[in-house]
């Protein structure tokens, strides 16, 4: 693809001309590699509205990562080069997000760049957890070894998220169902039965008449509920977005029954992993901490991490500083403590990985088996008590004639 720019040079001088390069962000980072300001840039050719790529179906997943660590680490043990390794592979992904990334990062790496320094320019493809440990494994001279390592990492983490996330689809479902299927009860069914009851002139049981007046309070008030619900939406949206919002949420996505429990298995599970990753590919220790508050997704353990660093780095045991935080479960400390005893404090996280990811996967399953059947009690409940509340005075009516 062909790109007109209009730049200025170190000399202050103003500069046009053409670049071709398969995306704008490869043909930025190539005119910045020449030490020029961009001021302006756009593609030179007409494209049709069917090539116009749509950014959400062109994202670059977590799974489209995985198999591109496989990819680098089968490479790279077969002695290619790190430049013609990136050159291969954007050649061949099927993803044209993921085939520029690569190309820009193979452009890098021609221009002198380290591996670790050209991934951290796409910090949406490559989080800071990728990137250090791949500077870890430059470092150490086992850039292979790292690849593996981030590999499994990432197809672990995606196997318990998902499983998660695709367990929570069913019951949400059921949910909207039920709360669909109660107001359009509510609001067009309730209202003509009630009719014919109140026509009659007969005493209404007291059941029946909240029915009939929580029907009427949604026919007359329902839209400025629904305004006011997609208001709080809005609202808990944009509060997430501060680091105050995001602390209440996360704390209170914590203390939701059960579901806390869930999410606070998750997130110790990712703490264990991403800190026996990292250590086994050689990041230090405070390195390692700092990091995993990055990549946690919550702000209660962020803080906590952070906590944490700050304790070792002046000299605490990684075991003493989690014991002051209750977030931290005593088996959690216990076993950090023997890692730290016996030297093998990244196998033993390791293991405590595992369990918590057991853990999760068990808790998933659990919660599927038993919100399917309460579900579907509370929606028959639900309409059969709307329905009773009705048909039952009406029936009495119809006796007594």
């Amino acid at each position: 693809m062909l790109f007109k720019y209009h730049a200025i040079d170190q000399d202050g001088h103003e500069r046009d001309g053409t670049i071709e390069a398969p995306s704008q962000e490869v043909a930025i980072s190539a005119l910045q590699r020449r030490n020029l300001i961009i001021s302006a840039i756009e593609s030179t050719e007409k494209r049709s509205v069917l090539e116009i790529e749509i950014p959400f179906f062109n994202q670059v997943s977590n799974k489209d990562v995985v198999v591109l660590s496989r990819q680098v680490a089968t490479l790279f043990e077969a002695q290619v080069s790190a430049l013609r390794v990136f050159r291969l592979l954007a050649a061949e992904v099927d993803n044209k997000q993921l085939s520029s990334v690569l190309s820009a990062v193979g452009d890098d790496l021609q221009s002198g760049s380290p591996i670790s320094k050209a991934l951290a320019r796409h910090p949406k493809v490559f989080k800071p957890f990728y990137v250090n440990m791949v500077a870890a494994g430059e470092e150490s001279g086992k850039l292979s070894e790292t690849f593996v390592y981030l590999a499994d990492y990432l197809d672990r983490s995606y196997d318990v998220i998902s499983k998660a996330e695709n367990a929570l689809i069913y019951p949400i479902f059921v949910i909207a169902v039920f709360f669909g299927v109660m107001a359009l009860m509510l609001t067009l069914v309730i209202p003509k039965i009630s009719a014919v009851l109140l026509d009659s002139g007969q005493p209404v049981p007291l059941y029946t008449s909240i029915i009939i007046g929580f029907s009427n309070f949604l026919i007359q008030y329902g839209i400025f509920l629904i305004i006011g619900l997609i208001g709080l939406g809005i609202y808990a949206w944009q509060l997430s977005k501060t680091e105050r919002g995001k602390l209440l949420l996360d704390g209170i996505k914590l203390s939701v029954p059960y579901v806390g429990d869930l999410y606070k298995k998750l997130y110790l599970a990712r703490i264990a992993d991403n800190f026996s990753t990292m250590l086994t590919s050689g990041v230090s220790v405070i390195k390692a901490l700092e990091i995993s508050a990055a990549v946690v997704d919550n702000s209660v353990y962020a803080n906590v991490l952070t906590a944490v660093g700050a304790d070792v780095r002046g000299g605490s045991a990684v075991s003493s500083a989690l014991g002051k935080h209750p977030e931290m479960p005593g088996i959690m400390v216990a076993m950090t403590r023997v890692g730290e005893e016996t030297g093998e404090l990244g196998k033993i996280l390791t293991t405590l990985a595992k369990f918590y990811n057991r853990e999760v996967v068990n808790a998933v399953d659990t919660l599927v088996g038993l919100i399917e059947p309460i579900m579907i009690v509370m929606l028959g409940l639900g309409v059969g008590t709307l329905l009773a509340a009705v048909l039952l005075p009406i029936y009495n009516l119809a006796s007594a004639i």
